[in-house]
């Protein structure tokens, strides 16, 4: 699976089968599969339908290492927009915001802007804490690889002093997070455990696919314990895999999480049927919608974190052909 996985991470990066993808019209219909569309308002559709359903979504507006200040401000401009309509569509209480910072400047250097990058997205982060509170929702701070981990919890930390309802991203490969996992607990805070969908270095993330889901559930266990030693937490469990949401419940059990207190995530477009199942239970589930016109490289890192994906992609495409 590794080959495979970097196989396809090596093709996020290529515009010429971008450009293959985006054309071929057979290919469209499987995209929005995934990504609903390019428009807040094409994903904020698709967050009403799910809402029908009684399923929460976070919507992120996809873009990330920006090095331009422009660019920069306006993913932030987007955002406001997006929260703008999330309101005056009655979606605060379904609806909440996952923003990646290096898409809002933390990769710009001082020459490009005074103080550099972790100044200026936390000045642009905090606009859009501002303008989800005002909306009646809140915001989640996406991770991204580990090259920027340090400075993300840092931006996190310091967002919590105004806006403690920010959500926080910890990735279960990375040999880290267990201690990031503990530290945030502690401060009863909203954490997403996710796998981690970057390609990383065998020095700082576990490898074997075993090896991530059990620390997946080394993980899974100190946010959920932490509820009942320690200020509430509220876990967001990210994970299609059925092992583990099975492991995530019967941990919720063991621990007297009611249901509430933690939540489901997957990804739009995966394992639907799932996440009708999990709501009718009772289970409180939040679909990651994505959308806007950087949607190739999403769609390859979501394959690449699941090749399995891939089968289902290509098989589509044929049906389709």
């Amino acid at each position: 699976m590794r080959p495979l996985r970097d196989a396809l991470l090596l093709l996020s990066r290529s515009g010429a089968v971008k450009r293959t993808i985006t054309t071929l019209p057979v290919s469209a219909a499987v995209v929005r599969s995934y990504v609903p569309g390019e428009t807040a308002e094409e994903a904020l559709d698709a967050a009403a339908a799910l809402a029908a359903d009684g399923i929460d979504v976070t919507l992120d507006h996809l873009g990330e290492d920006t090095t331009d200040l422009a660019q920069a401000e306006a993913t932030v401009e987007a955002y406001l927009d997006l929260l703008r309509q999330i309101a005056a569509r009655g979606l605060a209480g379904r609806a909440e915001v996952s923003v990646k910072l290096t898409a809002i400047g933390l990769a710009l250097d001082e020459e490009a802007v005074p103080g550099g990058g972790r100044k200026i997205a936390l000045e642009h982060a905090r606009a859009i804490c501002r303008a989800a509170r005002n909306a009646g929702t809140t915001v989640t701070i996406d991770m991204e690889d580990h090259t920027t981990t340090d400075a993300t919890l840092a931006v996190v930390r310091e967002l919590r002093k105004d806006f403690p309802e920010t959500g926080a991203v910890l990735q279960s490969y990375l040999r880290r997070t267990e201690d990031d996992c503990r530290e945030l607990a502690y401060e009863g805070s909203r954490v997403r455990l996710c796998k981690g969908a970057y390609d990383e270095p065998g020095e700082v993330a576990f490898t074997d696919p075993d090896e991530v889901d059990r620390a997946y559930v080394r993980c899974l266990k100190l946010l959920l314990a932490s509820g009942t030693a320690h200020g509430h937490s509220y876990p967001m469990i990210a994970t299609h895999d059925p092992r583990l949401v099975e492991i995530a419940s019967a941990l919720a059990s063991r621990y007297g999480r009611p249901q509430g207190t933690y939540e489901f995530q997957m990804l739009y477009g995966i394992r639907p049927a799932e996440q009708r199942r999990l709501a009718a239970a009772g289970e409180s589930v939040r679909v990651y919608i994505p959308y806007g016109t950087e949607w190739y490289g999403y769609l390859m890192r979501r394959l690449a974190e699941r090749p399995r994906n891939l089968s289902f992609f290509l098989t589509s495409l044929v049906k389709k052909s």
